[in-house]
């Protein structure tokens, strides 16, 4: 799971250090005009709750960081993916099985649920690919390369098939 999960953040390095700080911010794309630093921040955010709930084993996903730097310069963009790297590694030898309790807003209010730890990494890990789904339509619009052809695909989504 933890290789998975890493793998799949490492694409988001890689396209921060293929861009710069105005592809980065730049906020002018409809229907939502979110910049591809907000989204990364965002996926962030979400495996910063889960470490940060570790401990008392209460991840409460709506008490986001929403760190304005690391929505806006990738250096620290790419400063917080280390540090969630590095808080994802630490977890390989942990039980997958323990129980937290999950609270997150769903639109009319907070709701907690218990979780598996690996229920939670698999959600963030599937938000994460949600979030660079987005990030891709972004970023095809900006007229940026996708850092890779996986960027954004969950892997039990069948590809197109393109024929010449």
């Amino acid at each position: 799971m933890i290789e998975a999960i890493e793998k799949n953040l490492q694409r988001g390095i890689k396209l921060l250090k293929s861009i710069n700080d105005s592809q980065y911010s730049d906020t002018s794309i409809p229907p939502y005009y979110s910049s591809i630093g907000a989204n990364m921040r965002h996926v962030l955010d979400v495996f910063a709750c889960i470490f940060n709930g570790l401990d008392t084993r209460i991840v409460d996903f709506s008490d986001r960081e929403r760190n304005r730097l690391a929505e806006e310069q990738t250096t620290a963009g790419i400063a917080y993916f280390d540090d969630v790297l590095i808080q994802l590694k630490a977890l390989k030898s942990t039980d997958f099985d323990t129980l937290i309790a999950v609270t997150d807003d769903l639109g009319t209010g907070k709701v907690t649920a218990n979780y598996t730890l690996g229920a939670a990494l698999i959600q963030a890990h599937s938000h994460a690919i949600h979030h660079f789904a987005s990030i891709g339509f972004i970023i095809n619009q900006l007229g940026i390369e996708l850092p890779d052809a996986d960027f954004g695909y969950n892997p039990t989504t069948p590809k197109k098939l393109v024929i010449d």
